[in-house]
């Protein structure tokens, strides 16, 4: 027969068993001398026999003591994990089949590595016959995600992916967090829970631990810190795993009082007493700190005193308020409490964690259970055990502290990845762009001079012979430069470089803005790396797309204009030339008809020009738009190569990570739901 309370087993070398008391956990021994062995009544190895030990006449131990606290065993007195319930209560029997050992020799070893401290002759009268154990260990199978919650981590999964080389290591840490945790605790038993009793210094969370197990095993008592290590219970087989996740060594591994009826009800709980999150010791609120991180719920234990106490409220309670799912709030020591004074602390305690934004599980809603006990007279314990047992029964823990996890590493990230408006460059954001650019490689000047090229060629084409020698004329003798003085070449350069650069940073201000400060950045660092080199694209770009190499093209009436114009030259040349040989008095005197025909030549001539300056103005200004439209497309191409479409790369990454988010916070999630 085996109280399931623990003590540890020596290693097969006997060692001695001195941690436990290092570790804030009691042996039962006090200090120990150096103790001699003796060989095992089993013909196995030697065994050490502690200071105030006898060995008894059946051939086992005696404590004197009475507690057989912190004695060792060799591995002959262990027995196999695999052996089934009815031999390891044969072996318990004692009898001479079994090398010797005595009824207060008999070893039970549990199969998932948990100690548990034997029944000596001393102790066994005193305790009642303990009703069998349920037969075969619990099955281990893995925990299981469901649909919505499988999409959320994957979201996560994939917005990190997406975000490591825009967003810094530390932002993305929570988050990478959550995923390695909640892949961790996915491959171990789903069919386990594991709980956390945390609490203040003298909150009497060991007293509440040893009241749900049945037995003294966490140390209580006045000395503060009591409780140095975290110490594990488990009511089922099959939890080493989840208790090595918790990084707890085989000798802080407990097992409760044998009960049918407290086994099946609290089937599957693994509870974890912790140090005081208060304590002076920084070790102690570092494993605090730790294992919080890695349980599936915690049962907080305050007390009349410290329940309003900030440093819980604003270092737990208030960060964990999305997880009150899984979380229960016991208010100890009720026992204390005179009156109707316990209602009114609960009032106040309940108000404090409405005040912490802690949702309250009350008529039927999710939220934290508030309790109210007193580990020392019991009162309240067999409500928790109930709660507690319900809690456990249900399986769901686990998942719904993962996806309070994942609510809460959304909420972190919330800053980088929500936005005022929805992301992206209108229309006429990027016209503006690209007329700026058109601006700063001189379009609409380069479509004028395309015009008034055009017009000069119809000019030359279709003026009189003696206006074109009278503009020839003018031209060699006038100076090349007017009034205003013509600006040099680098400064037309310098002024299109700054146009330019007026020109990105005004589309970069416009597709960042809004957009979360990492994302606004990584946006204008693309439309800076987009802009180096463009001004000399644009000149290059500019003298190719420019105006077409040779002269204008003629239209189809101008050989008609020339030809007439040659007409009315000939016109005024025969006209002076029959006015010349009458003069002369070679020809006979006629004023009438060389003086009409000088006429009609003098007139003529410049009737024609100002008709095909006329007529040019229509072809002209289609030709100057035209190299003006070329020109401002081959700026807009350059600019959307380098530019635009760099930026648009960001948002466009930007606005998958904004889905993923708002997959990872469930929002729009209606399928799997």
């Amino acid at each position: 027969m085996l109280e399931q309370v623990g003590d540890d087993v020596s290693e097969a070398d006997g060692e001695e068993d001195g941690a436990g008391e290092a570790d804030g956990v009691p042996t039962g021994d006090g200090d120990r001398e150096d103790v001699p062995s003796v060989p095992s009544p089993t013909g196995g190895e030697h065994v050490r026999v502690p200071a105030g030990r006898t060995e008894s006449p059946s051939g086992g131990r005696a404590s004197s003591s009475g507690d057989g606290a912190g004695e060792h065993r060799t591995k002959a007195d262990l027995a196999p994990a695999d052996r089934a319930p009815a031999e390891r209560r044969s072996a318990a029997s004692g009898g001479e089949e079994d090398g010797g050992r005595g009824e207060g020799e008999a070893v039970g070893v549990w199969d998932d590595g948990l100690i548990a401290r034997r029944v000596t002759e001393a102790t066994a009268a005193e305790q009642t016959p303990l009703e069998p154990r349920a037969p075969g260990p619990l099955s281990v199978a893995p925990l299981v995600y469901d649909g919505p919650l499988r999409s959320r981590l994957d979201a996560l999964r994939e917005l990190v992916g997406l975000s490591r080389t825009r967003l810094e290591n530390r932002t993305l840490a929570e988050a990478g967090r959550v995923l390695d945790e909640a892949t961790a605790r996915r491959r171990l038993s789903g069919q386990h829970t594991v709980v956390a009793l945390a609490g203040a210094t003298g909150s009497g969370k060991s007293q509440l631990f040893n009241a749900l197990a049945g037995v003294p095993i966490s140390e209580t008592g006045v000395r503060r810190p009591t409780t140095a290590a975290p110490i594990a219970c488990s009511w089922s087989d099959g939890a080493v795993g989840l208790i090595e996740r918790l990084g707890i060594p085989p000798r802080l591994r407990r097992r409760p009082l044998q009960s049918a009826d407290s086994e099946q009800q609290l089937r599957g709980l693994i509870l974890v007493d912790l140090p005081d999150h208060d304590s002076a010791a920084v070790q102690h609120r570092e494993q605090v700190d730790r294992i919080l991180k890695l349980v599936d719920a915690v049962i907080w234990v305050v007390d009349p005193e410290k329940y309003a106490d900030a440093m819980l409220h604003e270092r737990y309670l208030r960060p964990m308020a999305g997880h009150a799912e899984v979380m229960f709030v016991v208010l100890n020591q009720i026992d204390r409490l005179p009156g109707e004074a316990t209602d009114l602390v609960l009032d106040d305690l309940r108000r404090l964690l409405d005040e912490d934004g802690i949702a309250l599980g009350e008529y039927g809603e999710p939220g934290a259970n508030v309790l109210a006990l007193s580990a020392l007279t019991g009162e309240g314990v067999g409500d928790l055990r109930e709660a507690l047992g319900q809690f456990v029964a249900e399986r769901g823990a686990a998942a719904r502290r993962i996806a309070a996890d994942v609510d809460a590493a959304a909420a972190g990230l919330r800053p980088v990845y929500a936005t005022r408006r929805r992301p992206g460059l209108t229309e006429e954001a990027r016209e503006e762009f690209a007329a700026r650019l058109a601006d700063a490689v001189g379009a609409t000047a380069a479509g004028d001079a395309a015009e008034r090229a055009w017009l000069r060629n119809a000019n030359r084409a279709c003026g009189t012979p003696w206006l074109r020698l009278w503009r020839w004329y003018q031209d060699r003798r006038e100076p090349p430069t007017g009034r205003l003085p013509l600006r040099s070449q680098p400064d037309e350069e310098a002024t299109a470089r700054q146009r330019v650069e007026h020109a990105v940073r005004t589309v970069a201000d416009q597709a960042s803005a809004g957009l979360p400060v990492p994302w606004a950045q990584a946006v204008r660092e693309a439309a800076v790396r987009g802009a180096q080199g463009l001004p000399e694209a644009l000149d290059e770009l500019a003298a190719r797309a420019g105006l077409p190499p040779g002269r204008p093209p003629r239209p189809g009436w101008w050989p008609v204009a020339v030809l007439a114009q040659a007409c009315m030259t000939l016109l005024q040349i025969v006209g002076g030339l029959w006015l010349a040989g009458q003069i002369v008095g070679v020809m006979a005197p006629n004023l009438g008809v060389p003086v009409l025909l000088m006429v009609c030549g003098i007139v003529g001539g410049p009737f024609i020009e100002w008709g095909c300056r006329i007529a040019a103005r229509g072809p002209a200004r289609r030709y100057g738009q035209e190299a003006e439209r070329r020109l401002r497309e081959a700026a807009a191409a350059c600019g959307r190569g380098r530019v635009l479409d760099p930026l648009a790369a960001e948002l466009l990454r930007y606005q998958e990570v904004r889905e993923q988010y708002a997959r990872v916070t469930g929002v729009g999630m209606t399928a799997g739901r």
